[in-house]
């Protein structure tokens, strides 16, 4: 079966200027570097990792709403990556968004029934009153009340808001949502609400979710397999118990160990790695422990080192 998405060595640099005394110059900043991921339809891929990882713009570069520098964006098996405008706009339909900062994601000018509807105005479906029909059902079936649709978002909680923002971006039925660290600034119990209607929304619509998030505990409960990344690179993929009960990248063991545990006697021992530790952590491995043959490089590679399970390594 077609994957829902599909990323194949997305690759995005930036130029940083640096001043030298009265010159300007510009260094090439490789925020992500080849990250291939297959959302299959009806999942949840969790893709972790520390601020600064490339996680985000890995997200953003899914949705062109940041430009790849190389690599592609397969949506339903068809090449996005270098479609205009006007090609894409259909495609839009199918890929839609939730930011993490839910307060600025909403116009404040704008009541919660305008903002809800907007993405039927842009593409055009249905009349008006079906417009607002449908954003005050959809307000319902986040869990709020029709007459919310007359408020304005300084007027709702964080958690409220991030209702709002999911209803936004699934009143269109997409089949992909990137969800970019949707409950980071939210308590727990309102985290909590927002994962379990996630997981009612996913299994009644069908979605396919890319969740972006570094909080491994909401990670563990929503997600089907997970993507580690460090320095713009996936160090780690596999099946999210796989990740959480047999981590073979020392990074993805370094952010398991910093999960809080609450009873001493499960405490870990932490792993503190240094940022030199961390570039030159990828484990090394010989042709024989390989799972599936891999070609020797100097490089880090992904190989498969159990069923479903990759993992960055040298190859010696």
């Amino acid at each position: 079966m077609t994957p829902a998405l599909e990323l194949r060595n997305l690759t995005k640099t930036f130029a940083l200027p640096v001043r030298n005394g009265w010159r300007s110059t510009h260094v090439n900043h490789h925020a992500v570097r080849d990250v291939s991921l297959t959302l299959p339809r009806n999942a949840i891929l969790g893709l972790v990792g520390e601020s600064g990882s490339g996680k985000t713009t890995t997200g953003m570069m899914a949705m062109r709403l940041v430009e790849p520098s190389s690599g592609q964006i397969l949506v339903d098996g068809t090449d996005i990556t270098t479609m205009d405008h006007t090609a894409l706009k259909p495609f839009r339909r199918k890929m839609q968004v939730v930011f993490q900062d839910s307060y600025s994601a909403l116009d404040p000018m704008l009541t919660l029934g305008q903002i809800v509807a907007e993405p039927l105005h842009i593409h055009g479906v249905g009349t008006p009153s079906e417009q607002t029909d449908q954003a005050l059902n959809w307000l319902q079936r986040v869990g709020l009340d029709r007459s919310y649709g007359n408020r304005y978002p300084h007027e709702l909680s964080g958690g409220q808001r991030q209702r709002v923002a999911i209803a936004r971006a699934l009143i269109l039925r997409p089949t992909v949502l990137v969800a970019d660290e949707p409950t980071s600034a939210l308590d727990v119990s309102v985290k909590a609400q927002i994962i379990n209607l996630l997981l009612d929304l996913q299994a009644e619509m069908g979605l396919s979710i890319l969740f972006i998030s570094h909080d491994l505990s909401v990670v563990r409960s929503l997600t089907d397999k997970v993507a580690v990344m460090f320095n713009g690179r996936v160090v780690e993929h596999a099946p999210t118990e796989a990740i959480f009960t047999d981590a073979r990248h020392p990074y993805t063991r370094s952010l398991l160990d910093a999960i809080p545990v609450l009873n001493p006697r499960l405490r870990r021992t932490r792993t503190f790695l240094s940022r030199a530790d961390l570039a030159a952590s990828s484990p090394r491995l010989n042709q024989g422990e390989l799972a599936a043959p891999a070609t020797a490089s100097p490089d880090p590679q992904l190989v498969s080192v159990a069923p479903d399970h990759l993992v960055e390594a040298i190859v010696t």
